[in-house]
């Protein structure tokens, strides 16, 4: 018998043609041996037969005992030719009749019987407490046989239902595993056909036993055949993995929420991912609404009145095209919502927890204590209700979605305040000057909160001149943004004094280094919680007259301008370096050159020059060759620029670029005179800038000009000495500036009824705009601005 014909053989152990027989007559002795027999115990029948029982069976279940009887199904020791003990179990049997023959005795290994019970017992549970369903059907496909899980299934007794076809009782059914036949018939007819085996098929369909639910199912089939290896049918396996697919499904939905939900720091964006994710694997349709606060980037408030500021900003019904926009209005545009009384979303938002309403599931999206908003999952007509998995599914969804929610929110807050900041700390619009053209860029580090440590300024200045500026804190971030605030207010505090670059620099030295002794010598720094970003800095200051064309500049630790002269010439002019601030020691020393109208200045901070890949010579090197083009504008300078120095973008350093085109002021719009300091004076004074102000069509200006010109050049006879310089501009306003050989500045005080003069500046200082005093190495120069009148 083959390997395969003995699996098949289902015959029992003790069965009479398998097990070891021996035929006894009445007085025990044996009369008959049967080939089994001789192959359990080695004793050939011409060595038994006529022999008594006692000759290889003992009469117990141990080699000594009571007299051998015969009582049924025993368990015996037999001796072996050889003489070993072999363990058997017995059966006999009485034979009828009149001949010599009385009994039947069959024995076999007690292990070979104790396989062959374990056997039964498998067959039998597999036949009646197993959840696997079993079918058997015959080569014409008709259901011959099923164990108690498949009668379950069909929900009727098998009698009912015997003989019938697969495809009769799964009528609607389908396989769902790609590349096999699509019906029960067909797959059984190829098992059937060809004895290939199919396993794990996935058959989706309803079972009549709950013919409102889809189930699916995990399928095994193979061939039957007899002992013979006739084919006689085929088995089904089936496993309902209905739960377990539930279970998979919603496994793979929180990995793509995972994946999807929270990639982006954008409220709305993330808010529109619960619905892709979710529609139309979970629900039909998914809305979300945010309570207004939390699109701005705050805390909604925690009480019930919040509910009146919800706002839909996605939702995603596939049926209707919605896609993830935000409901009715225009596209993407969140929409106000209101709640009836009693609807689900109403009563979710009075107890701050889900409600479940038929086939419509309402979470509240939490953060704390506080309320985001909601999100509502709907289902079909004819769809199944939220089971108590798929509720905690969905609650898990959106407790998760309101992690990202909220973490957007925060970072909209920070960026809001970021730019803010940026806003306060850096110009956003340069203030259109006479004196020059202006471009520049800006490009932090730091592009989360767009602030970073470099900065620059234009300055508008006496007579018509500008301040340019620009710096670099060490490191970058909102730290550096900070200290990079401070210094740049103060350097415009600074050069509104009138002070020249080096003065500026020299006291913005002090400071810098009076506060970073200040902050290291604090207890809270004793941490090294916060770096000191000050010292270290750089700063380069540059002031440009476009009435003498002259520019005199300064710089503390700074890379040098580029200078482009009108020939696209370009040049860094060896500037001395003067130490970074706040580290002191070396004075500052300043520059003055002459720039021909049409010129063009370059002020920049390293970030732009210099990089890992590139040293700084060829960033110089590039930024000349850019420069050198004297057909663009300003503006796309500053493209070119960026786009060949920073290719990837911003790098590890802010970076920070000002591009200045000088300009010169008409001799025609400026007039000066030169007077010694004698009486007669201001009376001429007053007569030039009438004259003057005639020629230029502002007569309505004289008035006040005639005061002005006479109590300043008044004071420069009375209080100072040497020739007075008198000069008018004719520019946004009208400018007026005296000078004089002395270095001490006027002030204004109020006059008792009893002084006789020291009134006269108070009254200039009530007919001008401005006034203030500026020294250079010669004196001193008073100046006034007057605006215009209208029609001009």
């Amino acid at each position: 018998m083959t390997a395969g014909r003995e699996q098949a053989d289902f015959r029992g152990p003790l069965d009479v043609t398998r097990a070891a027989t021996a035929v006894i007559d009445a007085q025990d002795i044996v009369i008959g041996w049967s080939p089994a027999a001789e192959r359990l115990l080695g004793h050939g029948a011409r060595d038994i037969v006529g022999r008594p029982v006692t000759t290889f069976l003992a009469p117990g279940a141990t080699s000594s005992g009571p007299p051998l009887q015969f009582q049924g199904n025993e368990i015996r020791v037999a001796r072996h030719r050889d003489g070993h003990e072999v363990v058997v179990a017995t059966a006999v049997c009485a034979l009828p009749g009149a001949g010599p023959a009385v009994r039947v005795l069959v024995a076999t290994e007690l292990k070979a019987l104790r396989e062959w019970e374990a056997r039964l017992a498998l067959l039998h549970g597999l036949a009646t407490q197993s959840p696997v369903g079993l079918g058997i059907y015959d080569t014409d496909l008709r259901l011959t046989w099923c164990n108690a899980a498949y009668e379950r299934e069909i929900g009727r007794p098998f009698a009912e239902f015997r003989g019938m076809r697969a495809d009769e009782l799964y009528s609607d059914g389908k396989f769902v595993t790609k590349g096999h036949p699509p019906t029960l018939e067909a797959v059984m007819r190829h098992v059937l056909d060809t004895g290939e085996p199919f396993l794990d098929l996935h058959f989706q369909g309803r079972p009549p036993s709950d013919p409102d639910t889809e189930h699916l199912w995990s399928c095994a089939y193979y061939r039957l055949q007899d002992a013979d290896g006739r084919v006689i049918g085929v088995c089904e396996d089936a496993f309902d993995i209905s739960d377990r697919y539930k279970a998979q499904r919603r496994l793979a939905l929180l990995v793509e929420a995972g994946r999807g939900v929270g990639g982006a720091l954008d409220v709305q964006v993330t808010a529109e991912k619960i619905t892709e994710v979710a529609v139309p694997e979970f629900a039909a349709e998914v809305t979300v609404d945010l309570a207004q606060a939390v699109l701005e980037g705050e805390v909604p408030a925690t009480s019930g009145a919040a509910a009146a500021s919800l706002v839909r900003v996605a939702r995603c019904c596939p049926g209707d095209g919605s896609g993830g926009t935000a409901g009715s209005g225009e596209p993407g545009a969140p929409s106000p919502v209101r709640y009836p009384p009693g609807s689900p979303q109403d009563r979710s938002l009075s107890s701050g927890g889900l409600v479940l309403d038929e086939s419509e599931l309402v979470i509240p999206l939490r953060a704390g204590n506080s309320v985001l908003g909601l999100v509502t999952f709907l289902r079909g007509a004819g769809a199944a209700a939220f089971d108590s998995g798929e509720v905690a599914l969905a609650d898990e969804l959106v407790a998760r979605t309101a992690v990202s929610i909220d973490n957007a929110r925060r970072f909209a807050r920070e960026r809001t305040a970021s730019l803010a900041l940026q806003r306060q700390l850096l110009p956003q619009q340069l203030p259109e000057q006479s004196a020059v053209d202006l471009a520049h860029r800006y490009l932090p580090t730091d592009d989360v909160t767009g602030v970073g440590g470099d900065w620059f300024d234009v300055i508008p200045l006496s007579g018509t001149r500008v301040g340019l500026v620009v710096g670099d804190v060490v490191g970058h971030g909102l730290q550096a943004a900070a200290t990079m605030g401070r210094l740049r207010t103060t350097v415009r505090a600074f050069a509104q004094l009138d002070m020249d670059p080096v003065e500026v620099l020299a006291r913005l030295d002090d400071l810098v280094a009076q506060s970073a002794e200040e902050q290291w010598g604090g207890a809270w720094a004793a941490g090294g919680a916060y770096a000191d970003v000050t010292t270290g800095a750089t700063c380069l200051y540059a002031v440009y007259d476009p009435v003498t064309r002259r520019c005199v500049m300064a710089r503390a630790g700074h890379l040098p301008p580029a200078v482009v002269d009108p020939d696209g010439r370009v040049s860094f002019p060896e500037l001395p370096a003067g130490p970074p601030l706040g580290l002191g020691g070396l004075p500052f020393e300043s520059m003055e050159i002459e720039l021909p109208v049409g010129s063009l200045l370059a002020l920049f901070t390293d970030g732009l020059v210099e990089a890992r890949d590139r040293d700084i010579d060829h960033g110089l090197d590039t930024l000349g060759r850019v420069l050198g083009d004297r057909d663009a504008s300003l503006e796309e300078l500053c493209d070119r620029a960026v786009a060949e120095l920073l290719p990837s973008g911003p790098t590890a350093d802010d970076t920070a670029l000002l591009l200045v085109r000088t300009r010169e002021l008409d001799a025609s719009q400026v007039s000066e005179w030169e007077l010694p300091a004698e009486a007669v004076a201001p009376g001429r004074a007053r007569e030039l800038a009438t004259r003057q102000l005639h020629a230029w069509g502002l007569e309505e200006l004289s008035f006040a000009t005639e005061l002005v010109v006479s109590e300043l050049v008044t004071n420069a006879v009375r209080y100072a000495g040497g020739p007075i310089q008198v000069r008018l501009i004719r520019d946004r306003t009208l400018l007026c500036e005296v000078a004089d050989t002395g270095h001490t500045s006027p002030h204004l005080r109020h006059s008792t009824e009893e002084d006789e003069g020291g009134r006269g500046l108070l009254i200039v200082a009530q007919l001008v705009q401005r006034w203030g005093t500026r020294y250079s190495r010669s004196g001193k120069t008073i100046w006034t601005e007057q605006a215009f009148p209208a029609a001009n």
